[in-house]
């Protein structure tokens, strides 16, 4: 499963429509990603398909790792710690091959790769980016942060802003989780369009010379092309 957070759209075309947290055009598309990813990995790594989601730096891969076994009986902190060694197991077992897909999948698709696993609720990020993001606030926006300063729910501003997304992200999921399914129903529907060629002779007009059609009265089409 490919979560969509941002991604690259693949083809011809400017970059998307939705501001400035949308994928500039130039970064390779991921639509092939997970395929991609179940052809590369090695088998019996992951319990069915790793989860993999991707942003304009980043691709995460979190993969789902076989339980142990435990001695019946054993209670919920030993089912945890014994989860947690086999995590770390895998994370050193398999270091030299993550490196060398990683590698690869940079080339492929031009962003860092990130892994992690977990078992059950537990689960554990191996190596992620950490990437500063510059915002403007006014008065009232910058009091929050400082309120969240003051009383300790953060350490800086720059805290109290992760602190607040995290917030946003943790009660907002279901909403974000349309959001994006959204953003990929137009993606789709986009890519489906026409392409307009624009190294075409004259600025992608066409044969007759830019000469109007004469069933539009003479006077051309009156809507801008670019909408």
């Amino acid at each position: 499963m490919v979560g969509r957070g941002h991604r690259g759209r693949p083809g011809r075309g400017g970059p998307g429509r939705r501001g400035s947290g949308r994928v500039p055009a130039d970064l390779p598309g991921t639509d092939d990603l997970a395929s991609w990813l179940t052809g590369r990995l090695p088998d019996g790594w992951f319990v069915g398909a790793p989860s993999v989601t991707v942003d304009r730096e980043e691709i995460l891969v979190v993969g789902e790792l076989p339980a142990p076994t435990l001695d019946e009986g054993a209670d919920e902190a030993a089912h945890s710690a014994a989860a947690r060694g086999r995590i770390e197991r895998f994370r050193e077992e398999t270091r030299e091959e993550r490196i060398e897909v990683a590698r690869q999948a940079e080339h492929r698709y031009g962003r860092k790769v990130a892994w992690g696993a977990r078992i059950g609720d537990v689960e554990e990020l191996f190596t992620t980016l950490s990437v500063p993001v510059m915002t403007r606030l006014r008065q009232q926006e910058r009091l929050v942060l400082d309120t969240l300063v003051d009383a300790g729910v953060a350490r800086s501003r720059s805290d109290a802003l992760a602190w607040a997304v995290a917030l946003v992200g943790e009660h907002a999921g279901t909403w974000l989780e349309d959001l994006r399914g959204a953003m990929s129903a137009v993606d789709e529907l986009r890519a489906k369009g026409p392409v307009l060629d624009d190294d075409a002779p004259g600025g992608g007009q066409d044969d007759t010379g830019g000469a109007p059609d004469p069933g539009d009265g003479g006077g051309g089409d009156p809507t801008s092309a670019q909408g």
